[in-house]
């Protein structure tokens, strides 16, 4: 169904949209999906960032776990 248009229906469909909506509220709508894909992109960014933090925080925490001395054995 949607594979038989081509550039002349796309075209259509375009000036459908901005003469139903306006320049203006188009030009809204598409500032607004730029800063939500930046906050994604920031978002995901944060949590890559957290979960490296998380992993060197177990690391550090299983090195401070082995207290026990090396010459406890020789006693």
């Amino acid at each position: 169904m949607l594979n038989n248009i081509g550039l002349p229906g796309l075209l259509l469909i375009a000036v459908v949209v901005l003469v139903l909506f306006g320049r203006g509220k188009i030009s809204s709508l598409m500032g607004e999906v730029g800063k939500g894909i930046t906050s994604f992109k920031k978002g995901v960014q944060e949590g890559t960032d957290d979960a490296l933090e998380d992993k060197s925080d177990e690391a550090k925490a299983a090195e401070a776990k082995d207290v026990t001395p090396a010459d406890k054995d020789k006693v």
